[in-house]
C-alpha cells in the first residue's frame, strides 16, 4: 500500500514538473542554431513550398495541422503581425502536406512557427504559440 502511495507521488512530480517546464518553453522564440541547416533550406523556403514570394523584410512560417486548437491562436497572431509590419509575410503551411518540409526543417510539433530573413533563411523558431512580442523581437533581430 505504501509503495503504490509513493509511486503515485512519484508520478504526479514527474508529470508537475514535465508540466512546469513545458509551460516555460512552451511558445517561446529561439534564434536558428544550425547555419548549415538553415542555408539548405532557403533553397526550399523560397521555392513554391510556400506559395508565394517571401517578404521584402522578414516571413513568418507557420506548420499547422487540421485538429491543432493552438494552430489557430498562433494563425491569428502571426497574420496580425504580418498586417501591422511592412515587409513581413505569412504563410500557413499544414504539416502533413509538406512533408519534406517537415523532415528538412525538423518540425517536431504544431503549430511550429519560423522567422525567415529577407533571403529565406531560418533565423529564429518556436514550438507552441509564440507571444507577439518575442515574434516582434526576432523580426527586429532578422538581418535585412
Amino acid at each position: 500500500m505504501i509503495t503504490g502511495l509513493l509511486a503515485a507521488l512519484l508520478v504526479l512530480l514527474v508529470a508537475s514538473a514535465f508540466g512546469l517546464w513545458r509551460r516555460r518553453t512552451d511558445g517561446v522564440m529561439r534564434a536558428s542554431g544550425d547555419p548549415e541547416r538553415a542555408a539548405a533550406s532557403a533553397e526550399t523556403l523560397a521555392g513554391p513550398a510556400l506559395g508565394g514570394p517571401l517578404g521584402a523584410r522578414a516571413t513568418l512560417v507557420q506548420f499547422s495541422s487540421a485538429f491543432c486548437a493552438p494552430c489557430r491562436a498562433t494563425r491569428v497572431v502571426l497574420a496580425k503581425i504580418a498586417e501591422d509590419v511592412d515587409g513581413v509575410a505569412h504563410y500557413d503551411l499544414d504539416a502533413e502536406s509538406h512533408l519534406e518540409l517537415v523532415r528538412a526543417l525538423d518540425i517536431r510539433r504544431t503549430p511550429t512557427t519560423l522567422v525567415l530573413d529577407a533571403g529565406g533563411r531560418v533565423t529564429a523558431r518556436a514550438g507552441g504559440v509564440p507571444r507577439r512580442e518575442q515574434v516582434l523581437a526576432a523580426l527586429a533581430a532578422a538581418p535585412a
